[in-house]
């Protein structure tokens, strides 16, 4: 199916957000929200979002991508995972402006990014589903891994000092947040038990991020559908990973 492709900006509280739609030609009332995670470059892990936009739109699927305040293309400060429900709600107010055909939506997010999806639900009923890749429960920004470049498989050492720039700055506003660096966790747990929702979780193999959220799956029992990509690691950083996780993500869309 043909879709069409949209640039466009919206504010969220002053600032100017940067977005991408895809809208089908036949739009289903179902649509994907995709909430971005911390600092990469296009080519690296967010190219995993243009190729998931790219075979859900082709499915009919509405998708919205776009970078939150202080990322990418988006004007304003970086915030903290637990502090940018203000972007979500921005973002899903435009993205149904943008398909008046759409009637609820699903939110994907990768990492820190999974982790505000979480939290987001229990304040729009709109949200039908979450799709978690990785989901990272921490407030306090770790380093920024080192970003591969996809033609070559080597650091991309340019790439690598702008993630590194801008994942300075939010870690430095953290500072002294070890009491919610504690709650976090159990704000996501709390968030995901009380949701009625469908959730799908998919675990990379290589990742210690992942299996640290698996273990709190494991002892809160969070009723949750899971996948695990064997083998892949964080961002999944190949063309295989990219296009299981995408048809892992459109199937499990269209199942129910």
């Amino acid at each position: 199916m043909n879709a069409e492709q949209r640039a466009l900006m919206f504010n969220c509280n002053g600032s100017g957000l940067v977005g991408i739609v895809e809208v089908p030609e036949r739009p289903l009332p179902r649509g994907v929200l995709v909430v971005t995670g911390g600092p990469q470059y296009r080519v690296g892990s967010h190219r995993q979002f243009t190729i998931l936009a790219r075979t859900l739109s082709q499915r009919g699927i509405p998708v919205m991508r776009f970078d939150r305040r202080g990322m990418g293309d988006s004007e304003g400060g970086p915030r903290s995972v637990d502090r940018i429900d203000e972007e979500i709600r921005a973002a899903m107010k435009e993205f149904f402006m943008q398909v008046p055909e759409m009637q609820e939506v699903v939110i994907w997010g990768l990492c820190d990014a999974a982790a505000a999806a979480a939290l987001y639900v229990a304040t729009d009923h709109r949200v039908r589903g979450l799709v978690l890749f990785n989901p990272r429960v921490r407030t306090r920004q770790r380093a920024a891994p080192v970003s591969k470049n996809v033609a070559s498989d080597r650091p991309d050492v340019v790439a690598t000092a702008t993630a590194l720039r801008q994942n300075m700055r939010p870690a430095a506003s953290n500072d002294g947040d070890g009491d919610e660096n504690a709650a976090l966790p159990l704000q996501v747990i709390d968030s995901l038990a009380g949701y009625a929702g469908q959730v799908l979780v998919i675990l990379f193999g290589d990742d210690l991020t992942g299996a640290e959220f698996a273990r709190l799956m494991t002892h809160h029992k969070v009723r949750a559908r899971r996948i695990d990509v064997s083998g892949a690691n964080h961002t999944f950083a190949s063309r295989t990973w990219r296009a299981e996780v995408a048809e892992a993500s459109a199937n499990w869309l269209m199942s129910w």
